[in-house]
């Protein structure tokens, strides 16, 4: 019997995470793709944590529209509980959806924030999920 993968096992792989990771959500709403975030739990073999944990974590999964307010300073206030080296997933509705965020608008605010944009992935039928890192100084 082969277990088949779905679209949201197929997206939680895609963002590169491993058993005993630790992800610290941001942004949680009733509009979040419950399915992915089911997805990532199994794949890392935990729950998320959310906003009020004091971890330092692997990683950060932002869930963000515009209507969010100011980007920047919704990445920046992440970035303190983000271990050296983490990443961060933001999440964004795809274009056409209640609450977009333009690629631009993207681009725009992650080096102000002190953040390189990486990649950007199909996250589900509703979200988009852009790859953040820190600007690393060498």
């Amino acid at each position: 019997m082969s277990e088949t993968k779905t679209a949201a096992d197929q997206a939680a792989v895609q963002f590169g995470f491993k058993d005993g990771d630790l992800i610290q959500e941001f942004g949680y709403d009733d509009d979040v793709d419950f399915d992915l975030r089911d997805s990532l739990e199994a794949l890392v073999g935990s729950e998320l944590l959310d906003e009020d944990d004091q971890e330092v974590v692997d990683a950060v999964l932002l869930w963000w529209r515009e209507e969010d307010g100011d980007l920047i300073d919704g990445l920046m206030d992440v970035l303190g509980s983000l271990d050296e080296g983490g990443v961060i997933w933001l999440l964004t509705p795809k274009s056409g959806r209640e609450g977009y965020v333009s690629p631009l608008d993207i681009q725009e605010a992650a080096p102000v924030a002190g953040l390189h944009v990486t990649t950007t992935e199909t996250a589900g039928p509703e979200w988009a999920a852009t790859r953040l890192v820190t600007k690393q100084v060498r």
